[in-house]
Order: structure tokens, then C-alpha cells, then sequence
């Protein structure tokens, strides 16, 4: 990767206090990048924001508060100047069918998932133009296709990919790089923290997590992704095998979710 590209670049990492958006904080830095981490928790952004060996501030933010992430995007301009990359990482996902669920869960998925992107891009947007810079959505293939006890997690994450993707179209001729990142099933706390039908906490994994691809590998995609200015990057075999059948065989795909699902530990679907 060149050492070079990202040296003094401004980015702005929203769920940067674990897993993905940690990984990315910490090569970002190593690259030289100078960042604004958000997340609901200071005291953990504090904490990496001594580790880092880089310029890093550190902003409380929840992003499925307009206000939060308006002073995010304002605080990074008055410190740094202007924004070069915006990463819209913070996220949350539930397990759960739709007949049981409580719709504050499914509202609670949609503040955060899509609203918080909408939110920070909005208000990043004229620094971004200005400096040509780069917008990126860690969604998931969830939202390429419907994922049984995830209507929520793939109805935000619908919604993300369309609103990228939108944006990508109207700025085609401003230099705007706008990717839409599908990492697949990282290594994470997602499913530790992943709501249940009444929107509490299911507390732990149904999946090995060991097994899954690093958080640390992800970002080194992201940012291999970014230098290329990729439109669009899914990781996983499993995901581009996924999204590809889907268009020619959407029952096959359907079928073979519902079967990979219900074999999860304490199943929804059971």
C-alpha cells in the first residue's frame, strides 16, 4: 500500500471505538492520516486517542442524533480545515423475526444504520466536494438481500446502498468517490450487542467468531478501496457469491439463507 496517499488526509470514523472502525483508526494513523474518531463512548476514544501516533480528536457522538453528528462534522472542519474521507461505520444489527418484534427496534436500526450516514455525510458534503474526497458505507450484504430475522439490519442497510449509490450519480462529474464496503461477517462485539425482538441486548454470539475474517484485515481493504477509489467492494467469497446468484437464481439464494440461518444457535427461526 503507498505510504504516501494518506499522509495528512483528514478522516472522520464514526464507530470508532471497536472493531472495524478501531482496525481502520489505527491504520489510518499508521499512515498518517490525521482523524476524528466518534462514538458514544469518550472515555473509550480517549483511551485510543493516546495509543494513536497521530494527530486524533476524539468526539462523543451518537449518530442517530442530527445535533451529534452536525458538531461532529463542525469540530473536525474547525480543527483540521476541511474533511478527505468520511467513513460511516457506527452500526448496529438485531436478531429477531418481524412478527415478533417490537418496531422500536426497527426504528432504533434505522436511526443509527441509515440516518446516521445520511446525517454525517450531509453535513461533510460541501468539505468532500470541495476537496474531492471520499465517502464510504460499511454495509453489509444484508443489504443486497433480505436476511431472515434481520428485517430491520437489511431494511437500513437497503436504505444505505440506495442513498449511496444516489449520491454517487449526482456527483458523477465533481470528483465525489462515493463506496458502498460489504465486509461480510467480521470478527467484531456486533452480535454480542445485536437486539432481540423486545430491543435488548442478545448478549452473546451465535456465530465463531474466531473463524471470521479480522477486523484489521477488513481495514486494510478499506483502505486498499479507497486509494483505488472503488465504486464497491464485498470481501467475502461467500458475499460475491451471494449478491451474483441473486440476480439470476433470488430463490435459490432465499433458500439457502433461510437454511444457514436456522442453523444458528437458539434460532429465531426454529
Amino acid at each position: 500500500m503507498k505510504q504516501q496517499y494518506f499522509k495528512d488526509k483528514v478522516v472522520v470514523i464514526t464507530g470508532a471505538s471497536s472493531g472495524i472502525g478501531l482496525a481502520c483508526a489505527r491504520l489510518f494513523a499508521a499512515q498518517g492520516a490525521k482523524l476524528t474518531l466518534a462514538a458514544r463512548s469518550l472515555d473509550k476514544l480517549q483511551v485510543i486517542q493516546k495509543e494513536l501516533p497521530a494527530a486524533v480528536l476524539a468526539v462523543k457522538t451518537d449518530v442517530s442524533k442530527e445535533e451529534d453528528c452536525r458538531k461532529l462534522i463542525e469540530q473536525t472542519i474547525a480543527t483540521y480545515g476541511g474533511i478527505d474521507i468520511l467513513v460511516n461505520n457506527a452500526g448496529i444489527s438485531m436478531r429477531a423475526v418481524f412478527k415478533d418484534l417490537d418496531l422500536k427496534v426497527l426504528h432504533q436500526l434505522m436511526d443509527v444504520n441509515f440516518w446516521g450516514c445520511v446525517y454525517c455525510t450531509k453535513y461533510a458534503l460541501p468539505s468532500l466536494l470541495e476537496r474531492k474526497g471520499s465517502v464510504v458505507g460499511v454495509t453489509s450484504i444484508a443489504g443486497f438481500k433480505g436476511l431472515p430475522a434481520r428485517t430491520g439490519y437489511s431494511a437500513s442497510k437497503f436504505a444505505m446502498n440506495g442513498f449511496l449509490d444516489t449520491l454517487r450519480t449526482e456527483h458523477l462529474y465533481d470528483d465525489l468517490h462515493v463506496m458502498i464496503f460489504a465486509p461480510g461477517f467480521t470478527a467484531s462485539n456486533v452480535r454480542f450487542s445485536a437486539l432481540t425482538a423486545d430491543g435488548s441486548p442478545q448478549g452473546e454470539t451465535p456465530r465463531k467468531e474466531e473463524k471470521m475474517m479480522s477486523a484489521e484485515t477488513v481495514a486494510r481493504h478499506m483502505l486498499r478501496g479507497l486509494r483505488k477509489r472503488k465504486d464497491q467492494m464485498i470481501l467475502t467469497p461467500l458475499g460475491k457469491a451471494a449478491v451474483l446468484v441473486n440476480k439470476f437464481f433470488p430463490k435459490l439464494v432465499s433458500r439457502m439463507e433461510y437454511k444457514m440461518m436456522k442453523a444458528e444457535p437458539d434460532s429465531p427461526l426454529s
